[in-house]
C-alpha cells in the first residue's frame, strides 16, 4: 500500500501507463480515442483510455480540463490519474469528470507500465494488485 494525498474522490482498478514527462491534454491527447497524440511526448501514440496514468504533473491550457471532462463523456479518460505533483488543470479536469485521483506518493518504485493497480481517492492510497 502507498500513501498518497487524495485529490479527486473514487477508486478505479486498472493497468499503469507511466511517463516520465508532464502531459498537456489540449493537442497532447485526442479526446476522440485517448490515444496521446504530441508529437514530442514519450507516450505519442499510446492509448490512455481506461487506463491508469501516471505523470509527473500536467501542462498547457486551462482548457485542458475540459478535454479531460469531454474524454469522460466518450468513454476515453484514464481510470485514474495519479501525479507526483498535482496542478490546477488536471486536478479540476478530475474532479469535473469524477475521475479518481492522487498525488505526492510516498513511494514510486513499484508503480511502473503495465503494474496493475487500485487507486482510492477516498482515502489517499494505492494499492498494487
Amino acid at each position: 500500500m502507498i500513501k498518497c494525498k487524495n485529490i479527486a474522490k473514487g477508486k478505479a482498478q486498472g493497468e499503469l501507463i507511466v511517463s516520465s514527462e508532464p502531459i498537456s491534454f489540449l493537442g497532447g491527447v485526442d479526446p476522440e480515442t485517448g490515444e496521446v497524440i504530441d508529437p514530442n511526448h514519450e507516450l505519442k501514440g499510446e492509448i490512455i483510455k481506461d487506463k491508469i496514468l501516471f505523470i509527473p504533473g500536467g501542462k498547457g491550457s486551462t482548457v485542458g480540463s475540459y478535454v479531460i471532462f469531454q474524454m469522460k463523456k466518450n468513454n476515453t479518460a484514464p481510470k485514474a490519474i495519479i501525479c507526483i505533483k498535482a496542478e490546477p488543470i488536471i486536478v479540476t479536469g478530475a474532479i469535473m469528470s469524477n475521475i479518481p485521483m492522487v498525488d505526492s506518493p510516498e513511494d514510486t518504485e513499484p508503480l511502473t507500465t503495465g503494474t496493475m493497480v487500485e487507486v482510492d481517492g477516498d482515502e489517499g492510497i494505492i494499492k498494487v494488485l
